[in-house]
C-alpha cells in the first residue's frame, strides 16, 4: 500500500489531501468524503456567497436569532473563544474594516454595520442559533479554514484512515505517525523551511494577507510571517492572527490554547515567540 494524494480549489486557495499506507480505492472514498466535507465547510461559511450562513445573519433584523448550521456555530463559538482570550485582538466581526480598505466586497445587507460592533455583540444563545446585539458583518476567513482542515481529518478518520494529512494553503494537519516537513512562504517571496510535525497541526499566515489588529482596526506589522503548532488547526489558524496583532498579550494566549508560534522576519529570521521575545 502507497500514498494516495488529490488536490481540489477550495476556500479560496488548493486543498492537498493525502492517505498513507490504506489500500487505494478505500482512500480515494474516504478522499472523497474529506473534500465533501471542506466544501460544505465553504458554502456555509463563505463571505462572499448570497446564500450562506453568514449572507443570512448580514440579512436579519438585529436582536432577531437566525438559526445556522452546527459546523458554522462551532466555530463561531471558537472565534468568541479567541476573541475574548486575546481581549479582541481577533475579532470575526473585522469584516466592515476590510470592506472599507477594499479587502472584502460589499455585501448584500440590509443594514448597515455600526462602527462601534464588535465580537462582543455577537450572541449565541444555543440551539445552533446566532443573534447580533447591533448591525455587523462576520468575517470568518481567518478561522474557517483551519476548521475545514480539522474537519477533513475528522472525516477521513470516519473512513478508516490513520495517517493522513490534508493541507489548505499553508493551514496543515497531520494525523497519525506521518512526520511532515513543513515550509512556508515568506512576505519577500522566498519558500523556507519553517518545522517538522507530526499528530498536530500547523497554521501560517504573513502580514500580506491583509490582517488587522480586531481591536485597533489597524493593519499588522509589515514583513513578517507567523506560524503557530497546535493541536487542532482551528486554534492554530486563528491564533495567527492574533501574533500579528502583536502586542505583548499574544504569548499568553497561545499558552492558554496549548499552542507555540514562531515569527520570521527577514533581519533575523525564525525565532520561536515568547515572553522574553
Amino acid at each position: 500500500m502507497s500514498s494516495v494524494r488529490r488536490a481540489r480549489p477550495w476556500l479560496g486557495t488548493l486543498v492537498d489531501i493525502r492517505v498513507d499506507g490504506m489500500e487505494s480505492t478505500s482512500a480515494l472514498r474516504a478522499i472523497d468524503a474529506a473534500f465533501a466535507e471542506v466544501a460544505m465547510v465553504h458554502r456555509l461559511m463563505s463571505f462572499h456567497s448570497d446564500d450562506s450562513d453568514l449572507a443570512r445573519l448580514h440579512n436579519a433584523r438585529t436582536g432577531t436569532c437566525v438559526r445556522v448550521n452546527a459546523r458554522t456555530g462551532e466555530v463561531l463559538d471558537w472565534a468568541l473563544r479567541v476573541a475574548a482570550a486575546s481581549d479582541g485582538a481577533f475579532d470575526p466581526a473585522v469584516a466592515a474594516a476590510q470592506v472599507a480598505r477594499g479587502a472584502l466586497p460589499v455585501p448584500r445587507s440590509t443594514f448597515v454595520p455600526d462602527a462601534d460592533a464588535s465580537w462582543r455583540d455577537i450572541e449565541l444563545p444555543g440551539g445552533e442559533r446566532v443573534r447580533l446585539r447591533r448591525p455587523l458583518w462576520i468575517d470568518l476567513g481567518g478561522i474557517a479554514k483551519g476548521y475545514a482542515v480539522d474537519r477533513a481529518i475528522e472525516v477521513l478518520r470516519a473512513h478508516g484512515a490513520i495517517d493522513a494529512c490534508v493541507n489548505a494553503g499553508g493551514d496543515l494537519r497531520v494525523a497519525g505517525a506521518l512526520c511532515e516537513r513543513v515550509h512556508v512562504s515568506c512576505p519577500d517571496g522566498r519558500i523556507v523551511p519553517a518545522l517538522e510535525l507530526s499528530d498536530g497541526a500547523v497554521a501560517t499566515s504573513s502580514s500580506g494577507n491583509n490582517h488587522l489588529h480586531g481591536a485597533s482596526r489597524l493593519a499588522a506589522e509589515a514583513e513578517i510571517t507567523v506560524s503557530v503548532v497546535a493541536a487542532r488547526c482551528i486554534v492554530a489558524d486563528a491564533l495567527t492572527k492574533v501574533v500579528l496583532a502583536g502586542g505583548d498579550m499574544a504569548p499568553s494566549v497561545l499558552a492558554a490554547f496549548g499552542a507555540q508560534a514562531w515569527t520570521h522576519r527577514i533581519a533575523h529570521g525564525w525565532r520561536k515567540l515568547d515572553r522574553a521575545a
